[in-house]
């Protein structure tokens, strides 16, 4: 059995992809506002919204009907494409994987735009199943960020 894989998601959204992406990039600590998934968040070190390990957060979140965390950093914002790449580890993260990288690439379409979702991922051994849950919080999340926008 592979110990790496990959998994993607796409979810539409109504909001323009311009403001729904700004808000990962510039307003991601208002998420735990957003989302009854996201229980806390916080700087670890560094800021918010740095690109590398100098600027890492620290999450707590629900995961399928468990409660667990990780730490996080922007590994890349390329705003031209609006795409953002986020380093997941430490906490129940860095107990299943060797690594676990979520990218979120966000295109117009329509009058809204096309969230997709892609984990790259490396497990600790055999047993561990794929994160399928990340990728099911982040749709939701992905629903409930765009929920907001249509509302504010």
């Amino acid at each position: 059995m592979a110990l790496s894989g990959k998994l993607e998601a796409e979810v539409e959204v109504h909001s323009p992809a311009a403001k729904f992406f700004s808000l990962f990039v510039t307003q991601l600590h208002h998420v735990q506002n957003i989302s009854d998934l996201v229980h806390e968040t916080k700087v670890h070190q560094g800021d918010w919204h740095g690109v590398g390990s100098d600027s890492v957060k620290h999450w707590s979140y629900t995961i399928g009907d468990k409660v667990v965390n990780c730490k996080e950093h922007f590994e890349e914002i390329d705003h031209e494409n609006k795409s953002l790449t986020f380093n997941l580890f430490d906490g129940d993260v860095g107990e299943k994987y060797k690594s676990l990288k979520a990218k979120l690439q966000v295109a117009e379409k329509g009058s809204g735009a096309l969230a997709k979702w892609t984990y790259e991922y490396e497990k600790l051994s055999p047993e561990v199943p794929p994160p399928q849950g990340y990728l099911d919080f982040a749709t939701k999340v992905t629903k409930d960020i765009d929920a907001h926008l249509i509302k504010a």
